[in-house]
């Protein structure tokens, strides 16, 4: 059942496609992406971005999937920039290249770019605009045609986005459950899945038996190293954003926090009093509902129980018959506990003092995770040191979780955070290709000439 996220109640059935159906879709896309490759494909996705921008039916659907209206803004926003950002970039990354001498005298080597006829997406509920297309978008752009299975817990949006596509777009979006995504491995030839990591390691095993590409992107436990020095004010509004911005439901969501010890009592009451006037928003704040609650209340009552304290918030609130929680700030723990090791995916910030930048480091890095972090200190010089010894794809310097915003930088997830290529920086469109070599021999003879 699609359950409405602010009332706790079934909406109607899911209606997921059937196997004939969906597999009738891959054919008919897999059939338009010879076409697609010459087409004028900044015009189609110019236009799909343009909708994108202003469709009021779209963003009314991402709300009732999410329960929340500034983030679903955020995100369509974000959208329709990430279609006009490929749409200028990608030719470049994309042309041939031009011929060069080989080692081999008389021999010159030249390249196209081949894209993959169809890519499958499987993406999640938390942003599912946003996490049905920043893959999509470049894969498009690259030349493939693109089938989308989004989360059954957030479908609604799929009617209004289908809409908006232009006729002679190759994207695909269709409702659908876990066999659908099932079904959706074997049928395309490169896939990238967004989600947990027990899912992303059947996902990995699914592509590996039908022997195509898998791009996988995980879970996080993000780590927040503040060092002394730093702007506690500052810190502590990113903290608290960075973590609790989509009720902390966001893999990039700073999920620990590490202080250094002679600045920890003044962080502390500086989070706690800007979590302590953060609402929820059915209360005009910033905090939206659950959309699931799932290990939060275990995580709570496991630190609780070894002897963490509960500052703010710290249990799940029921208001009009949904799910909220409002930021929780613990103090008094340690990597004993679920909350400092699991993905917890809620509003929840437990903050551990350090002594020195060492164990700062040692903290930071023990984890199963390796998505992303945030360092703040005095200077850039500072925390960029901090930086280079985090085992994460990236690090949000004096402020956090900015791969939400920032797109440009290319990153890799380390551990068990993901595989595959970077969906950040130029890689985004270039894993969705692969490159095919001209080897030219313009000289009078064979190489194998004796």
């Amino acid at each position: 059942m699609v359950v409405n996220p602010l009332t706790g109640e079934p909406e109607r059935p899911l209606s997921p496609v059937s196997p004939e159906e969906l597999a009738a879709t891959a054919d008919a896309l897999r059939a338009r992406s010879a076409a697609w490759r010459v087409a004028d494909r900044a015009a189609a996705l110019s236009a799909f971005g343009a909708a994108l921008a202003r469709d009021d039916d779209l963003l009314a659907a991402l709300v009732a999937d999410t329960g929340r209206r500034a983030e679903s803004e955020i995100e369509r926003r974000a959208v329709a920039a990430i279609v006009d950002r490929w749409v200028r970039q990608a030719p470049a990354l994309l042309a041939d290249r031009p011929d060069e001498p080989a080692a081999i005298p008389g021999v010159v080597v030249g390249g196209e770019a081949v894209p993959y006829e169809l890519v499958g997406v499987i993406s999640p509920w938390n942003f599912p605009l946003l996490l049905g297309l920043i893959d999509a978008v470049p894969a498009l752009a690259a030349g493939c045609a693109v089938l989308v299975k989004p989360s059954e817990l957030a479908p609604r949006f799929i009617e209004p986005l289908m809409r908006l596509v232009p006729s002679e777009l190759p994207l695909r979006v269709v409702e659908g459950d876990a066999e659908t995504g099932r079904a959706l491995v074997g049928l395309v030839d490169a896939l990238v899945f967004t989600g947990s990591v027990a899912t992303g390691r059947k996902v990995a095993e699914a592509a590996a038996r039908a022997f195509i590409p898998a791009f996988l992107e995980l879970g996080g436990k993000d780590p927040a190293v503040v060092l002394a020095g730093a702007d506690l004010d500052r810190a502590a509004t990113a903290v608290l954003r960075g973590g609790t911005a989509n009720a902390g439901q966001a893999c990039q969501s700073i999920e620990r926090v590490y202080v250094a010890r002679e600045v920890f009592a003044d962080f502390l009451a500086r989070l706690v009093a800007k979590a302590e006037r953060t609402a929820l928003t059915c209360e005009g704040g910033t905090v939206g509902p659950l959309v699931r609650t799932g290990v939060i209340p275990a995580h709570i009552d496991d630190a609780v129980a070894r002897g963490a304290v509960v500052h703010t918030g710290g249990s799940i609130e029921r208001h009009g018959g949904g799910h909220w929680m409002r930021p929780t700030v613990l103090s008094n723990v340690d990597h004993s506990m679920r909350v400092m090791t699991e993905e917890t995916f809620g509003p929840v910030l437990p903050v551990m003092p350090f002594d020195g930048v060492d164990e700062a480091v040692t903290l930071a890095n023990d984890s199963a995770y390796g998505l992303s972090a945030a360092v703040f200190a005095a200077t850039e010089e500072q925390a960029r040191r901090v930086a280079a010894r985090l085992r994460v794809g990236a690090v949000s310097v004096n402020d956090a979780a900015l791969t939400a915003f920032v797109h440009e930088g290319e990153k890799h997830s380390f551990n068990l955070s993901g595989l595959g290529g970077s969906r950040m920086g130029p890689a985004a469109v270039t894993r969705f290709v692969r490159r095919r070599a001209h080897l030219v021999n313009r000289s009078p003879r064979s190489v194998w000439s004796v």
